[in-house]
């Protein structure tokens, strides 16, 4: 059964007059987190597109490109999309049932947050409002201030992306600790843990630019240390 029709059967099973935001109370257990994180990045990013006022064929595009939605399941997709648009619940009330679904699961919430900064940056423009949403999603997730601005470091293009930044860590420490940090980011990214973390397999492309991201970080460290 495709993680597709799991989400169609999640969907089906609401009762009338439920919202959207109920499936968040009842997934909470493996597999059935793998369904949860997708079904969230789609709610979430269709509350994220009120916030810069409309919904651009990038976006579209880029959410297909992190799931891979084969066409005989796009329906049942926008399907979830148009729920939490109309749904009359917002989306701190979405974000705080994520939250209690995913409990301590940091690592999961950062590669959430990650998708919805993805498909933010699809059109090549940050709106401010897109910002501000991003920015209280990543509190109510009870995410390190240094969690989201290492995200919005290496998906924003206001500046180059500062490399200790994207690393999370600070040009003073030793370069040991830094290549360690690098390390333990390149276990973290790699797709088996990913989808441990309930990550669905057909959003593991995260992981490729993020590696990307990391290790070019690693190699500018390390070159101004040994210039």
């Amino acid at each position: 059964m495709s993680i597709w029709t799991r989400i169609a059967d999640a969907v089906s099973a609401l009762a009338s007059g439920e919202g959207l935001a109920a499936v968040f109370d009842r997934l909470r257990t493996p597999p059935e987190k793998t369904v949860a994180f997708t079904i969230a990045v789609i709610a979430l990013s269709a509350k994220m597109a009120k916030a810069d006022g409309l919904v651009t064929r990038d976006e579209v595009m880029a959410f297909r490109e992190v799931f891979h939605i084969p066409p005989e399941d796009e329906a049942g997709a926008a399907r979830v999309f148009n729920l939490a648009r109309q749904d009359v619940a917002g989306f701190e009330d979405y974000a705080k049932r994520i939250r209690a679904m995913f409990g301590q699961d940091q690592g999961t919430l950062c590669d959430l947050m990650e998708g919805l900064f993805h498909i933010a940056m699809a059109d090549g423009t940050y709106h401010p409002g897109e910002d501000a949403f991003l920015l209280r999603v990543a509190e109510i997730f009870e995410l390190p201030e240094s969690s989201f601005r290492r995200l919005r470091t290496r998906f924003v293009p206001d500046a180059a992306p500062d490399p200790y930044d994207v690393l999370g860590v600070s040009p003073d420490m030793p370069l040991s600790e830094i290549r360690s940090a690098w390390r333990q980011l390149v276990r973290d990214s790699h797709p088996d843990r990913m989808i441990a973390r309930g990550v669905p397999e057909e959003a593991v492309k995260l992981s490729e630019r993020r590696l990307i991201d990391i290790n070019r970080a690693w190699e500018e460290i390390a070159a101004r240390e040994h210039a």
